[in-house]
Protein backbone atom coordinates (compact mmCIF):
# COMPACT_ATOMS: atom_id res chain seq x y z
CA UNK A 1 0.00 0.00 0.00
CA UNK A 2 1.27 3.50 -0.93
CA UNK A 3 1.99 5.93 1.83
CA UNK A 4 1.35 9.32 1.86
CA UNK A 5 4.32 12.10 2.46
CA UNK A 6 4.15 15.90 3.19
CA UNK A 7 7.24 18.26 2.81
CA UNK A 8 9.06 20.70 5.47
CA UNK A 9 11.17 23.05 4.34
CA UNK A 10 13.65 24.72 7.02
CA UNK A 11 15.32 26.93 4.75
CA UNK A 12 14.25 30.84 5.43
CA UNK A 13 15.52 31.58 2.56
CA UNK A 14 14.24 29.61 0.03
CA UNK A 15 10.64 30.42 0.51
CA UNK A 16 9.42 30.09 -3.03
CA UNK A 17 10.38 26.64 -3.26
CA UNK A 18 8.37 23.56 -3.85
CA UNK A 19 7.55 22.82 -0.16
CA UNK A 20 4.27 22.59 1.53
CA UNK A 21 5.24 23.25 5.06
CA UNK A 22 7.59 25.92 6.47
CA UNK A 23 9.99 26.55 9.30
CA UNK A 24 9.14 25.43 12.75
CA UNK A 25 8.97 21.67 13.02
CA UNK A 26 6.88 21.60 16.20
CA UNK A 27 3.94 23.59 13.83
CA UNK A 28 4.01 21.97 10.65
CA UNK A 29 4.76 18.25 12.23
CA UNK A 30 1.31 18.50 14.25
CA UNK A 31 -0.29 20.22 11.19
CA UNK A 32 1.05 17.48 9.02
CA UNK A 33 -0.32 14.97 11.37
CA UNK A 34 -3.74 16.48 11.20
CA UNK A 35 -4.32 16.31 7.91
CA UNK A 36 -3.41 12.42 8.03
CA UNK A 37 0.26 12.38 6.12
CA UNK A 38 2.07 9.33 7.08
CA UNK A 39 5.25 10.82 7.56
CA UNK A 40 7.21 13.80 6.06
CA UNK A 41 9.93 14.75 4.53
CA UNK A 42 13.03 17.55 5.51
CA UNK A 43 14.83 20.16 3.27
CA UNK A 44 17.09 21.38 6.03
CA UNK A 45 20.34 23.47 5.53
CA UNK A 46 22.93 20.78 7.03
CA UNK A 47 22.43 17.88 9.02
CA UNK A 48 23.34 19.59 11.97
CA UNK A 49 20.85 22.47 11.64
CA UNK A 50 18.02 20.29 13.18
CA UNK A 51 17.70 18.70 16.84
CA UNK A 52 17.87 15.14 16.04
CA UNK A 53 17.05 14.28 19.76
CA UNK A 54 13.81 16.77 19.52
CA UNK A 55 13.06 15.40 16.26
CA UNK A 56 12.60 11.93 17.22
CA UNK A 57 10.87 13.44 19.85
CA UNK A 58 8.44 14.92 18.34
CA UNK A 59 8.05 12.44 15.28
CA UNK A 60 6.94 9.69 18.15
CA UNK A 61 4.57 11.89 20.18
CA UNK A 62 2.91 12.72 16.90
CA UNK A 63 2.89 8.80 15.38
CA UNK A 64 4.50 10.21 12.02
CA UNK A 65 7.43 8.85 10.11
CA UNK A 66 10.43 10.50 9.04
CA UNK A 67 10.14 9.16 5.10
CA UNK A 68 13.62 10.92 3.57
CA UNK A 69 15.90 13.83 3.78
CA UNK A 70 16.83 16.15 0.96
CA UNK A 71 20.35 17.78 0.65
CA UNK A 72 19.56 20.43 -2.36
CA UNK A 73 20.56 22.92 0.42
CA UNK A 74 23.99 21.85 -0.25
CA UNK A 75 24.19 22.74 -3.44
CA UNK A 76 21.65 25.78 -3.47
CA UNK A 77 23.24 27.33 -0.55
CA UNK A 78 26.75 26.50 -0.90
CA UNK A 79 27.41 25.45 -4.60
CA UNK A 80 28.22 21.69 -3.65
CA UNK A 81 27.98 19.18 -6.37
CA UNK A 82 29.29 15.45 -7.21
CA UNK A 83 30.69 16.67 -10.21
CA UNK A 84 32.05 19.94 -9.95
CA UNK A 85 35.39 20.76 -11.77
CA UNK A 86 36.57 21.64 -8.33
CA UNK A 87 38.07 18.78 -6.52
CA UNK A 88 37.60 20.40 -3.54
CA UNK A 89 33.85 20.87 -4.31
CA UNK A 90 33.15 17.41 -5.11
CA UNK A 91 34.84 16.28 -1.76
CA UNK A 92 33.05 18.64 0.27
CA UNK A 93 29.42 17.29 -1.71
CA UNK A 94 30.17 14.18 -0.77
CA UNK A 95 31.00 14.89 3.04
CA UNK A 96 27.38 17.01 3.35
CA UNK A 97 25.81 14.03 1.58
CA UNK A 98 27.49 11.36 3.71
CA UNK A 99 26.14 13.55 6.96
CA UNK A 100 22.83 13.51 5.79
CA UNK A 101 22.58 9.81 5.14
CA UNK A 102 24.15 9.58 8.99
CA UNK A 103 21.18 11.91 9.87
CA UNK A 104 18.42 10.44 8.42
CA UNK A 105 19.49 6.66 9.13
CA UNK A 106 19.16 7.38 12.56
CA UNK A 107 15.20 7.55 11.70
CA UNK A 108 15.38 4.60 8.77
CA UNK A 109 14.89 7.19 6.38
CA UNK A 110 16.81 7.69 3.13
CA UNK A 111 19.08 10.71 1.41
CA UNK A 112 17.69 12.30 -1.60
CA UNK A 113 20.46 13.48 -4.27
CA UNK A 114 18.78 15.14 -6.39
CA UNK A 115 20.82 18.99 -7.55
CA UNK A 116 23.56 18.16 -5.99
CA UNK A 117 24.35 15.56 -8.96
CA UNK A 118 25.33 18.68 -10.55
CA UNK A 119 26.19 19.12 -14.02
CA UNK A 120 28.71 18.58 -16.94
CA UNK A 121 30.41 21.78 -16.43
CA UNK A 122 32.20 23.32 -19.52
CA UNK A 123 35.67 22.13 -19.85
CA UNK A 124 35.27 19.02 -18.27
CA UNK A 125 34.46 15.95 -20.56
CA UNK A 126 31.15 14.37 -20.36
CA UNK A 127 32.60 10.91 -19.80
CA UNK A 128 34.57 12.26 -16.75
CA UNK A 129 31.02 14.02 -15.42
CA UNK A 130 29.98 10.69 -15.56
CA UNK A 131 33.21 9.11 -13.68
CA UNK A 132 32.71 11.25 -11.16
CA UNK A 133 29.03 11.06 -10.66
CA UNK A 134 29.02 7.08 -10.73
CA UNK A 135 32.30 6.68 -8.34
CA UNK A 136 30.40 9.35 -5.35
CA UNK A 137 27.31 6.86 -6.16
CA UNK A 138 28.82 3.90 -5.65
CA UNK A 139 30.72 5.46 -2.49
CA UNK A 140 27.59 6.99 -0.97
CA UNK A 141 25.38 3.88 -1.40
CA UNK A 142 27.81 1.73 0.57
CA UNK A 143 27.98 3.95 3.30
CA UNK A 144 24.43 4.02 3.13
CA UNK A 145 24.70 0.46 3.64
CA UNK A 146 26.43 0.47 6.38
CA UNK A 147 23.40 2.29 8.01
CA UNK A 148 20.91 0.19 6.85
CA UNK A 149 18.80 2.73 4.96
CA UNK A 150 19.27 3.28 0.58
CA UNK A 151 20.34 6.31 -1.26
CA UNK A 152 17.91 8.05 -3.26
CA UNK A 153 18.80 9.38 -7.00
CA UNK A 154 16.47 12.05 -8.55
CA UNK A 155 16.28 12.39 -11.97
CA UNK A 156 15.65 15.77 -12.72
CA UNK A 157 14.34 17.81 -15.81
CA UNK A 158 16.82 19.32 -18.65
CA UNK A 159 16.40 22.57 -17.03
CA UNK A 160 18.46 21.48 -14.29
CA UNK A 161 20.59 19.19 -14.79
CA UNK A 162 22.22 18.03 -18.63
CA UNK A 163 23.62 14.89 -16.92
CA UNK A 164 20.14 12.22 -16.71
CA UNK A 165 16.87 13.41 -17.29
CA UNK A 166 14.85 10.28 -17.79
CA UNK A 167 13.54 6.98 -15.53
CA UNK A 168 14.99 4.61 -17.95
CA UNK A 169 18.79 6.71 -18.24
CA UNK A 170 18.73 6.14 -14.58
CA UNK A 171 17.78 2.68 -14.58
CA UNK A 172 20.82 2.04 -17.05
CA UNK A 173 23.70 4.13 -15.32
CA UNK A 174 23.06 1.85 -12.25
CA UNK A 175 23.04 -1.20 -14.17
CA UNK A 176 25.75 -0.42 -16.08
CA UNK A 177 27.65 1.08 -13.60
CA UNK A 178 26.57 -1.58 -11.27
CA UNK A 179 25.70 0.40 -8.63
CA UNK A 180 23.55 -1.65 -6.11
CA UNK A 181 21.77 0.04 -3.00
CA UNK A 182 20.58 3.30 -4.83
CA UNK A 183 16.66 3.12 -5.71
CA UNK A 184 15.58 6.51 -8.03
CA UNK A 185 13.38 8.97 -7.41
CA UNK A 186 9.95 9.08 -9.88
CA UNK A 187 9.28 13.03 -9.70
CA UNK A 188 6.32 13.62 -11.46
CA UNK A 189 7.02 17.05 -12.40
CA UNK A 190 9.96 16.74 -13.57
CA UNK A 191 8.77 13.37 -15.86
CA UNK A 192 6.25 15.57 -17.39
CA UNK A 193 8.65 17.35 -18.52
CA UNK A 194 10.98 14.75 -19.92
CA UNK A 195 9.05 11.18 -20.40
CA UNK A 196 6.64 10.13 -23.46
CA UNK A 197 4.64 7.96 -21.17
CA UNK A 198 5.35 8.69 -17.38
CA UNK A 199 3.04 5.18 -16.85
CA UNK A 200 5.31 3.12 -19.25
CA UNK A 201 8.21 4.91 -17.73
CA UNK A 202 7.02 3.85 -14.35
CA UNK A 203 6.33 0.24 -15.23
CA UNK A 204 9.69 -0.11 -17.71
CA UNK A 205 11.60 0.94 -13.96
CA UNK A 206 9.57 -1.02 -11.84
CA UNK A 207 11.53 -2.13 -8.84
CA UNK A 208 14.30 0.42 -9.01
CA UNK A 209 11.70 3.59 -8.00
CA UNK A 210 12.32 3.94 -4.24
CA UNK A 211 10.52 7.50 -3.88
CA UNK A 212 8.04 9.71 -5.50
CA UNK A 213 7.16 13.17 -5.54
CA UNK A 214 3.67 13.84 -5.69
CA UNK A 215 2.98 17.44 -7.52
CA UNK A 216 1.10 18.54 -10.97
CA UNK A 217 2.23 19.45 -14.10
CA UNK A 218 2.87 22.90 -12.76
CA UNK A 219 3.95 21.72 -9.49
CA UNK A 220 1.08 22.71 -7.48
CA UNK A 221 -0.61 20.17 -5.68
CA UNK A 222 -2.18 17.28 -7.06
CA UNK A 223 -5.23 18.79 -9.22
CA UNK A 224 -4.42 22.21 -9.97
CA UNK A 225 -2.61 21.16 -13.59
CA UNK A 226 -3.41 19.06 -16.10
CA UNK A 227 -1.30 15.56 -15.40
CA UNK A 228 -2.80 12.31 -15.97
CA UNK A 229 -1.98 11.28 -12.33
CA UNK A 230 -4.49 8.51 -13.04
CA UNK A 231 -2.36 6.93 -15.14
CA UNK A 232 0.83 7.35 -12.78
CA UNK A 233 -0.76 5.95 -9.79
CA UNK A 234 -1.90 3.11 -11.87
CA UNK A 235 1.49 2.50 -13.09
CA UNK A 236 2.83 2.59 -9.67
CA UNK A 237 -0.13 -0.05 -8.65
CA UNK A 238 1.05 -2.38 -11.62
CA UNK A 239 4.77 -2.61 -9.94
CA UNK A 240 3.54 -2.93 -6.38
CA UNK A 241 5.35 0.47 -5.55
CA UNK A 242 4.78 0.47 -1.43
CA UNK A 243 6.41 3.52 -0.94
CA UNK A 244 5.80 7.21 0.25
CA UNK A 245 4.42 9.59 -2.39
CA UNK A 246 5.47 12.98 -1.17
CA UNK A 247 4.29 16.30 -1.70
CA UNK A 248 7.07 18.46 -3.36
CA UNK A 249 4.84 21.05 -4.45
CA UNK A 250 4.44 24.77 -4.40
CA UNK A 251 1.96 25.71 -1.33
CA UNK A 252 -0.55 26.93 -3.27
CA UNK A 253 -2.75 28.63 -2.44
CA UNK A 254 -1.40 28.51 0.93
CA UNK A 255 0.76 25.52 2.81
CA UNK A 256 -2.60 24.37 4.97
CA UNK A 257 -5.07 24.76 1.66
CA UNK A 258 -1.91 22.66 -0.63
CA UNK A 259 -1.68 19.96 2.03
CA UNK A 260 -5.57 19.33 2.40
CA UNK A 261 -6.00 19.02 -1.36
CA UNK A 262 -3.02 17.02 -1.87
CA UNK A 263 -4.43 14.82 0.98
CA UNK A 264 -7.77 14.32 -1.27
CA UNK A 265 -5.98 13.39 -4.35
CA UNK A 266 -3.75 11.01 -2.41
CA UNK A 267 -7.40 9.45 -1.24
CA UNK A 268 -8.78 9.77 -4.73
CA UNK A 269 -5.59 8.03 -6.41
CA UNK A 270 -4.97 5.43 -3.69
CA UNK A 271 -8.03 3.79 -2.77
CA UNK A 272 -8.66 2.13 -5.94
CA UNK A 273 -5.89 2.72 -9.00
CA UNK A 274 -9.00 2.18 -11.58
CA UNK A 275 -11.34 5.25 -10.13
CA UNK A 276 -8.63 7.50 -9.61
CA UNK A 277 -9.88 10.70 -10.47
CA UNK A 278 -7.63 14.06 -8.88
Amino acid sequence: MMKSCVTISLVPTLRKGPWIFWDDLEVSIPKAKRVGFDAVELFTASADAVDADGLAELLATERIGLAAVGTGAGKVLHGLSLTSADADVRRQAHEYITAMIDFGARFGAPAIIGSMQGNVEKDVERAQAFAWLTGSLRTLAEHAAACNVTLIYELLNRYETNLINRLADGVTLLEEAGITNVKLLADLFHMNIEEVSIGDAIRNAGGQIGHVHFADSNRRPVGNGHMDIKSAVAALGDIGYSGYLSAEALPWPDPNRAAEQTMRAFQECTRSNSECSA
